[in-house]
């Protein structure tokens, strides 16, 4: 979320005595306006000494949000994104690349569904490998559940070098690894504050330098399912406000936005993507991933994409692909080894269990369906 703070140094009329005003009822960032009574706090502003500058630092916000919305495009304007816009990043998976015919799409928001231990976190890390080792660009890896793994990236790169010497293979992994840049984010406030300080350094950016092409955020899912819920409709402002800023950084700054999201029960037991109907709308694609442990085969289906019709179902839409994932007991293993180091999330996740199944039983299969935030962490 956007600290009102940060547009101090590019509005002079958001002065510490409008944030200190601003503060005294409760709004602290750009996004508290949009859930809050503008024509209470006019009518606070007018008993203030300061009422006239308070009325024009509120109008300042308030044409600051109106600017955040996509500009209108007429039929020709769209063209000329989509052609601007037509080149991928490959992620290095032959199946996934041949399914969306080259890639992820630079200037749009991809999202990767599956349910846990479905090889999400591994299309991301592979992903990333690849782009990072081809010279394409920089990489910015969001962790959201401790799952970013320098090892794993290591093991990609020497598969694809194998017959490279020693030396050669420490320079290419010193190169990949100084070309991925990984935060922790444990929280969809931090998430924010991130990608703000990103859009700023990404304006700022000196064209001849190594360019950014890659955001990747693994997993959304597990930072918006703690907002959501309720009666309040903060967390889903919340939602599309994150979705909306990934949108624009994709399209303003040509980069490809993967993100990846998990699975809960659907209606007759079928499994649906998390996040609800206001959250399908936002990516440009969808990809579900699958995985059949018994046979340790992965498929790959497109829920949605902008240049496929139904026409072509059945025909590029599904695809079975080469990946070889760690059994379910190991990845859980992993997890649970992980979740010890991260004592936030640990205790969040425990939150949670308590919450759901309580301290008097065993948890059951049946009732992962209602654990979303335990799906996304493994």
């Amino acid at each position: 979320m956007a600290p009102l703070k940060n547009l101090e140094q590019d509005y002079t009329i958001i002065d510490s005595n409008f944030l200190n005003f601003c503060a005294s009822h409760g709004i602290f960032s750009v996004e508290d306006f949009l859930i809050h009574d503008l024509y209470k706090l006019a009518a606070f502003a007018e008993q203030n000494i300061s009422s006239e500058r308070l009325k024009e630092g509120i109008t300042q916000v308030l044409s600051i949000i109106d600017d955040m919305h996509q500009p209108w495009l007429n039929g020709m304007e769209l063209l000329e994104d989509a052609k601007r816009n037509k080149h991928s990043l490959p992620t290095g998976i032959q199946g996934i690349d041949f399914l969306l015919g080259g890639g992820i799409r630079v200037g749009q928001l991809t999202e990767l569904v599956g349910p846990s231990s479905s090889g999400k976190t591994q299309v991301c890390l592979q992903t990333a490998s690849n782009v990072a080792s081809n010279h394409m660009g920089t990489v910015v890896y969001l962790d959201t559940g401790n799952s970013f793994s320098p090892q794993r990236i290591a093991h990609f790169l020497g598969m694809t070098n194998e017959l490279a010497s020693s030396e050669i293979k420490n320079q290419i992994l010193q190169r990949v690894m100084s070309n991925i840049l990984c935060h922790s984010v444990f929280d969809i406030f931090e998430m924010f504050d991130v990608l703000h300080k990103l859009e700023y350094r990404l304006r700022s950016q000196d064209r001849g330098v190594c360019q950014m092409r890659l955001l990747i955020i693994d997993s959304i899912s597990l930072l918006i399912t703690p907002v959501l819920g309720g009666t309040s409709s903060q967390g889903r402002a919340l939602m599309v406000s994150a979705g909306y800023l990934l949108k624009k950084l994709a399209d303003q700054h040509n980069l490809a936005v993967l993100v990846t999201n998990h699975t809960v029960g659907g209606e007759g037991g079928t499994s649906k993507p998390a996040l609800g109907e206001s959250w399908k709308s936002i990516p440009h694609s969808r990809l579900l991933l699958s995985c059949d442990r018994g046979s340790n085969v992965c498929n790959v289906s497109i829920l949605k994409h902008p240049s496929m019709t139904g026409e072509d179902k059945g025909v590029r839409w599904e695809r079975e692909i080469n990946m070889h994932l760690d059994t379910t007991a190991t990845a859980i293993e992993w997890a649970l080894a992980e979740l010890i180091n991260n004592p936030a999330v640990l205790e969040k996740a425990r939150q949670v269990m308590e919450k759901v199944v309580g301290n008097n039983r065993i948890v059951q299969e049946s009732d992962t369906a209602n654990l979303p935030y335990i799906q996304a962490i493994i």
